[in-house]
Formats: C-alpha cells, structure tokens, sequence
C-alpha cells in the first residue's frame, strides 16, 4: 500500500492501535462565503474549541445547543469589542465533526468574519484547511466517504437533478446497497472458506455452482449500480442539446427566447455567432444544456473555420440537436447536412414562424413551428426536447442511489474486475481454490475504500480537496 501523504496539522495528530486517526488541535475558519450578506459564521472544531471560544465570546453558553447573545472581544483586550452576535456550543459528540464545537454567527461582509477568526487564532486555535471539518466527521464516524462527497455535490449542486441525487447520498442509501452488496461478497467467500474448513460435514462439499451463482449474484449487483453513473453524468452536466443551421437561421432568437433572456447576439448579418455559448436550464427530471454555435457554411476565414469547427464538435458530442432553418426545403438540407455530423436525435425547429402564413404547419411530428419574436411554439419545443432526452434516458428512479462520483465509478469498476476474474478462474478451475478466492477479497477491498472502511489519509485528501476552507 502506497504511503499515505502527510496533511498540514499531522504533527497534532495521535493514533493508537487501529483506531482512526484523531486530531488533537482545534481549527477555525469562516463557514460562509466571502462577500456582502446580512449573517456571518465562524465555526471552530476540537477538543480547546470550548476553551478557546471563552477567551473571546462573553459570556459563553450556558447550555448546549441554543443560540445565545453574546460580545465578542479579542483575545488580549476584552475592551475590544468586534462584534455582538449569537454563539452556540455542541459538545462531542453530538455534534457536526463529532468534536466539540462552537459556531458565531456575526454580521457578514468580509471584515468582520475574518476579524473574529483572527482572534479565535490569536486563542489558539489554528486556521482550517479545505474540507477540513467534514474530514473530522469522516474520521470521527459521524459520516463516511459517500455521505461527504454527496455533501460537496450538494454544495455544488446547479439543477434540481443534482440536489436530488446529492440528498439521495447524503441519506446514506448509496452506503447502504454497498452494504449489501459487501454482503453478497462475504457469503461467496464464506462458502468457500466452509468448503475448505469442513470437507466432511454432513452436509457434504458445497457446489461449484452454488459458489458460481452466488459471485454471479454479486457480480449483477455491481452492473446494476455501474448502470446509474451515466445517469449521474446527466443530472450533473445537463443533456447536451445543439442548436445547429445556416446563419441567419434564427438560432440566436431562438436560444435566447428558450432560455427567457438575451444572452447572445442577435443580428441578420451572417456569422455574428463564431463561438459557441452554453446555458443550462434546470428542466425536470434532467436539465438541458443549450448550446447556440456558428452556423453551419463553408468558412471564408480562419475565425470562422474555427467556429464551425467548435460546432461540429458540440454536435458529436450532443444529447439532441435541434435543426433550425426557415423553410420546410431547408429545413430538410439542415436536417441532412447534421445528419451526417451527429448520431444524436435530431429534432426540426421551423423558425420565425410569425412570417408564415397562420394556415402553414409543419407535418413532421418532431417538427415545431417557433417564432422567437412572439414566443409562438417555444414552449412545445421545449416539451419535444424533453421529451426526446427521455426516450435515450428514462426517468431517474427516486428509489435508487445513483454512483456520483469517478471514485465511487473506479472502484466499482475494480470490483466488478474482480469478480469476473473471479469467475474466469472458478468456471477454468485452473488455480486453487485459496488462489481465485484473493479476487473475492480485492472486490471487498475496493467496496471499503468507497465508504471509508479502510480509507487512509490520501484517500481523504482526494475526497476533500475540492471542499471550502469552512466546511
């Protein structure tokens, strides 16, 4: 096993025996983002947090898990007053990190915050690094590695997707068919271990195929859960969706009219748009994310040549494309001429409609007549987007927790290795029976690293290093 790498505070930690890791210093740090708001909060961690708070904080909490009005001061001059606010204690371990804890919450800005933090450092305390508090909680018990990541993805979260599955981890359901599928592992090794330990009971050998429909069991499991990351991907990025046509095609209008604001340029002379432009909207159950490109033409000039190029990129990689054009004969070229540069589904959007006769209609059912100007058929373009996501990605199952996170995806792709390996070996019967048996044993090994079972300090850092210095 690789070393583990040494994190800022190691110094100021003790272990023993095979315990967790324990942190033996007290952190502080601000917990709120930076910049003008009405509240701010100052959060310390550790077993002084108690101490160091009442060089500060008058008078401190009389009992736990209350808000009280309190001044606070700095350290060296209690005449100092930096704030009146309201403070809070928990002590371990009913709290956040599993340590004691103490919260401020002070009048927000940046000034203010930082200066109660300085002095809380001043107290001795020591400033937080990224992810620093969650990192505690992990090693305290208070959450293990799926629960923190759904915490940063909450955190992150920019759609409704998102946050669902984010909550989702958070509720420990992920950990939970872990769980399980751990299980279904540990009994394919428990047969074997019976067979080896105790030939002769009564009960006779157990079976090869009893052994084999146990690890195929387990295996199945390991698919089923590898099958809910595409579904991750989606609620995290948004389905790709490519506004592609002529320029001049109203792809401009239209992307701004789907989105309910200007934000390209709309202009009738050809090639105002050289680049592409991304939105997302966040549309259930998935989120869309528009993109408005160059129009499709052959290019006169470097930067046009370099647009279209960004275009036929998006539409190799895109979810739906919507095909714009004014005119049904045009339309049908555009549809053509993406068809040839896309596998994605291709949806017909019949431009500024308001310039056609009231009696014309488009016959293609994946065919919408829009006008950007009027707002006519945008709604029901919308709808047929959605609509066309879905058929290529059903609905996300509330019921099921959904792999979120590449960590989670590559150890469950070494699982799932394992255990075909596995499989290999039990149908060759080539290798002793303890020998195939290791495989079993790595498959559990990587489900433990998802959880934090036997996670080590690198495994940590890598989980937090995308976390704010409060959290």
């Amino acid at each position: 096993m690789n070393a583990a790498r040494r994190l800022p505070g190691d110094d100021d930690r003790v272990t023993g025996g095979g315990a967790p890791p324990v942190r033996t210093d007290t952190i502080v740090a601000v917990a709120t983002a930076p910049g003008r708001g009405a509240v701010g909060i100052v959060r310390l961690s550790g077993p002084r947090a108690l101490e160091i708070a009442a060089r500060c904080v008058r008078p401190m909490p009389a009992a736990d898990r209350s808000l009280y009005t309190c001044t606070i001061h700095t350290t060296d001059d209690p005449t100092h007053i930096l704030d009146r606010g309201l403070v809070a204690s928990f002590r371990a371990p009913r709290s956040y990190t599993g340590e004691d804890v103490v919260e401020l919450q002070v009048h927000g800005g940046r000034y203010v915050p930082d200066r109660v933090a300085v002095a809380l450092v001043g107290a001795g305390a020591r400033p937080a690094e990224r992810g620093e508090f969650t990192t505690r909680a992990v090693l305290n018990g208070k959450l293990d590695l799926v629960q923190a990541e759904a915490i940063g993805a909450l955190i992150d979260a920019r759609s409704s997707a998102e946050h669902r599955m984010a909550l989702h981890g958070l509720s420990g359901a992920l950990t939970r068919e872990i769980a399980v599928l751990r299980e279904h592992i540990l009994a394919t090794e428990a047969l074997l271990a019976y067979d080896l330990d105790f030939p002769e009971e009564d009960d006779g050998p157990v079976s090869r195929d009893q052994v084999r429909a146990a690890a195929i069991r387990a295996h199945d499991t390991v698919l089923r859960m590898l099958a809910t990351a595409p579904a991750a991907t989606l609620g995290r990025d948004g389905a790709i969706v490519v506004l592609a046509g002529p320029p001049n095609a109203g792809k401009s209008s239209l992307f701004n009219a789907l989105i309910g604001e200007a934000r390209t340029i709309v202009s009738d002379e050809p090639g105002t748009t050289r680049d592409a432009v991304e939105v997302m909207l966040d549309t259930e159950p998935w989120p869309l994310r528009l993109v408005d490109t160059a129009g499709l033409r052959d290019a006169d000039g470097t930067a046009e040549r370099l647009g279209i190029e960004v275009s036929e990129r998006y539409l190799r990689h895109a979810n739906v494309v919507v095909a714009c054009e004014e005119s049904p004969t045009a339309l049908d070229a555009v549809r053509a001429t993406v068809a040839r540069l896309t596998q994605a589904p291709i949806v017909g959007a019949w431009t500024k409609s308001d310039l056609r006769p009231g009696d014309v209609a488009p016959s293609a059912p994946d065919t919408f007549l829009v006008s950007a100007a009027t707002g006519d058929g945008v709604d029901a373009l919308r709808a047929g987007i959605l609509a066309t996501v879905l058929a290529a990605r059903e609905t996300p199952d509330a019921t099921t927790p959904a792999i979120t996170s590449a960590r989670q995806r590559a150890s469950l792709e070494l699982a799932r290795a394992e255990l075909e390996a596995f499989l290999a070996e039990w149908e060759s019967g080539t290798l002793p029976v303890p020998v195939a048996g290791t495989h079993l044993r790595a498959a559990t090994a990587a489900l433990d690293e998802i959880i934090g079972t036997i996670g080590t300090e690198e495994v940590l850092a890598r989980v937090f290093s995308s976390f704010c210095v409060g959290k």
